[in-house]
């Protein structure tokens, strides 16, 4: 038995029969394993002599749809097929004397299963494994792929479409390099080794001498973001498109609410926005502009209820976004209590708002002035800030869009004094620097604002990534939030009012494999760590997500260290009309990206579906994350008691501070006569000037005495003789 494939005329031409023989998997008391299990196939009967030789079963099922759009089709099968069935070993007792109808969806054509009634003996050599041939007639309109009869599923339909074979690649992951061929069916990879068995009809991608590697996981964009005046171009439909196209198959996006909006208002919206344009999965963080009751309780039913388990906070954009340190604190404080992570977007927000005002002042109003009022040290000092609120209520924390040496080394610092802190550069502060804000273009100077913006000092992306190679920071991300010329121009007469945001989604994983691979400060394994498996530890989508092994999501990018190419605004697919990294030329590209099993990029075409991304739910409590926390929470909590001091009640005076006095300390004052209330000195007739307003001694009065007593002579002195004064003894004759 031989399987085929119609050419596409044929498949035109086919108003046809086919028979296939299916052989069920082992696993028949499993449905789902049943259904999916390699072992499952479909063979091409080619003729009635193949056809009672093998069979013991026949379905008949009636579908609407091309021959090529359904089977691999040998044409020239008759159309009616008859032969002998047990049909007691199929049917259930109870049905086994009428005919069994089992309707099969369909989007234009009802179609149907049908089971005979004829009792006869059975051909099958198999015993316990029922077999059956499937014959099919076609009008002409699509249907999906493939029929799978089983025992207990006979309506399931599998596609032959929803099959995929990698064969001849290097499978890599972040701790280790394989060659193996790569099995996926129903978007969930199935097999992982060498000379795999797979159903007949599979799609088979040739990966020799490639590399085919987890889908890279964008922690950072904004897609549909409503932001200083205007919205950010790329949608959830461009925007994972051309994350797709860049080897990226999962992004993370941030629900922002507007200022009269709840957090639950917005994260519906965010939903509402994404799930019918996504082309790939995609989970969310929110960020907390303002704080109150309702706001935790917000924070409490996302984490619960809606799958979100990080929050982020801004320490910048004074007046829209930007909390108090007080706020942050109780912020921290609520994401350690419900398990999930706080994020930061750290500068001096208040600081950078006088700068702002001094550089108006001096009369900058360009580019260049977005740089000079954000120097590196107020996103130091705000890190470190952060970094210590964290500390003080024991919260993970993750730092977004690192841009500075000296903002990676409070996070360096922090990391080697244990404290569970993660730093992400972005593809920006990788591949760019901020030399671009003096460009004589103002468009170009513009296009490049952000926050925190891009540093001027060269060394600064070569010095990141340095920290990624040795595990000081964790994740990449983009900061994806793109407007068009237009839309930076807002703030032609004042920088204060350009649109913050650049691109990167589709050039993240290029930029990285370039400036670090190809450089040496990465290696392969690196690389997948740092674009996607730390980042699926972090935020608790892993091994679903960043790793290629059995059971994990069928989100590969198949990828060539030899291919090249020059990014361009020309031919890239983001929506915005400039690229920061224009002109860059890339070593190392993906030239096939799956996601969930399916081909969405091939050799520079897209291919993705509209809508057919999911949500994730990211839940909290990341063991990545949290294993440390938990059990140093346990160790503090005991050594708190350890340090708890059991004390005998105080019973003293307690000072009544609601009983108004002119004296304010009567520590301070002499110690006078009981009964009279006088001041010691007073009493003895010395000191006749009052007490000062501090209760002690006017310094102006004389404490002189003709008589030569003292006013504390009724004190009692020391009675010590000092035998030998300084200078010797005073008695002896001279």
């Amino acid at each position: 038995m031989m399987s085929s494939s119609l050419s596409d005329v044929d498949d035109q031409l086919a108003g046809t029969n086919a028979c296939f023989y299916y052989i069920p998997s082992k696993h028949e008391d499993n449905q789902l394993e049943h259904n999916s299990n390699p072992e499952s196939n479909f063979y091409v009967v080619k003729n009635m002599q193949h056809s009672s030789l093998i069979s013991s079963r026949i379905i008949n099922v009636s579908r609407s749809g091309y021959a090529r759009a359904l089977f691999n089709i040998i044409l020239s099968i008759p159309q009616d097929i008859t032969t002998n069935i047990n049909h007691n070993s199929l049917m259930d007792d109870s049905s086994s004397s009428a005919m069994n109808t089992v309707k099969i969806p369909s989007a234009k054509a009802k179609a149907a299963i049908v089971v005979p009634t004829v009792n006869v003996n059975s051909t099958s050599e198999k015993k316990g494994k029922p077999e059956f041939v499937v014959s099919t007639n076609y009008p002409d309109s699509n249907a999906p792929l493939g029929v799978s009869v089983s025992k207990f599923s006979k309506n399931h339909i599998v596609s032959s479409q929803h099959r995929l074979l990698i064969k001849g690649g290097r499978v890599v992951n972040d701790d280790g390099t394989q060659l193996a061929d790569v099995f996926i069916e129903e978007g969930i990879i199935k097999q992982i080794g060498l000379n795999l068995v797979v159903p007949g009809g599979t799609k088979t991608i040739d990966a020799t001498g490639k590399l085919v590697m987890p889908g890279g996981i964008d922690t950072h964009t904004h897609f549909e973001l409503p932001f200083m005046g205007t919205k950010s171009v790329d949608d959830f439909l461009t925007g994972t498109k051309a994350a797709i196209a860049g080897g990226t198959t999962t992004i993370l996006d941030f629900v922002i609410p507007s200022k009269e909006q709840s957090l639950l208002e917005a994260y519906a919206q965010w939903r509402e926005r994404a799930d019918a344009k996504v082309c790939c999965d995609y989970g969310l963080h929110a960020a907390v502009t303002t704080w109150n009751e309702q706001v935790a309780k917000d924070m409490e039913t996302l984490t619960k209820e809606k799958g979100i388990n990080s929050f982020k906070v801004f320490m910048a954009y004074k007046g829209v976004f930007m909390l108090q340190d007080d706020e942050i604190f109780q912020v921290f404080s609520k994401c350690r209590e419900l398990g999930a992570i706080a994020m930061v977007h750290a500068e001096n927000g208040s600081v950078i708002t006088e700068l702002e005002k001094e550089m108006s002042k001096l009369g900058i109003t360009g580019p260049e002035g977005h740089l000079l009022s954000r120097p590196e040290k107020l996103e130091a000092e705000a890190t470190n800030r952060a970094i210590t609120i964290a500390e003080q209520t024991r919260c993970p924390l993750y730092v977004v869009h690192v841009m500075s040496k000296t903002a990676a080394e409070k996070v360096t610092e922090a990391r080697l004094k244990g404290q569970v802190v993660f730093g992400e550069p972005i593809a920006a502060s990788l591949g760019a620097d901020g030399s671009h804000y003096f460009h004589k273009c103002w468009r170009h100077a513009a296009a490049h604002v952000m926050s925190p913006p891009l540093r001027d000092d060269a060394s600064t992306g070569p010095y990141l990534m340095d920290l990624l190679a040795n595990g000081s920071l964790s994740a990449t991300g983009t900061d994806h939030c793109t407007f068009n010329a237009n839309q930076k121009a807002l703030g032609k007469d004042d920088f204060r009012k350009i649109p913050n945001g650049v691109n990167g989604v589709e050039d993240r994983l290029a930029v990285i494999w370039t400036k670090g691979v190809e450089t040496g400060k990465l290696d392969v394994n690196q690389f997948v760590a740092v674009t996607s498996a730390n980042a699926a530890r972090i935020f608790n989508i892993y091994p679903k997500k960043g790793r290629i092994a059995v059971g994990s999501d069928g989100d590969c990018v198949i990828w060539d260290p030899e291919a090249k190419k020059t990014i361009s605004a020309a031919t890239h697919h983001q929506a915005c009309d400039f690229n920061i990294f224009e002109g860059l030329h890339c070593k190392g590209l993906p030239i096939v990206t799956i996601v969930a099993g399916k081909v969405a990029y091939e050799n520079g075409q897209l291919t993705a579906m509209q809508g057919s991304g999911k949500y994730l739910d990211t839940t909290c409590f990341a063991e990545y994350v949290y294993q440390k926390l938990n059990k140093r929470e346990q160790i503090r909590e005991q050594k708190i008691q350890e340090q708890k001091i059991e004390r005998e009640p105080y019973t003293g005076e307690v000072l009544d501070i609601n009983k108004p006095t002119s004296d304010a300390d009567t520590k301070s004052k002499p110690q006078g006569n009981p009964s009279s209330g006088e001041p010691a000195a007073a009493s003895a007739g010395f000191h006749s000037r009052p007490a000062t307003r501090a209760g002690g001694r006017n310094l102006l009065d004389s404490s002189f005495s003709l008589s030569g007593d003292q006013w504390d002579d009724r004190n009692q002195r020391k009675t010590t003789r000092v035998h030998q004064p300084p200078g010797g003894q005073s008695k002896g004759l001279w």
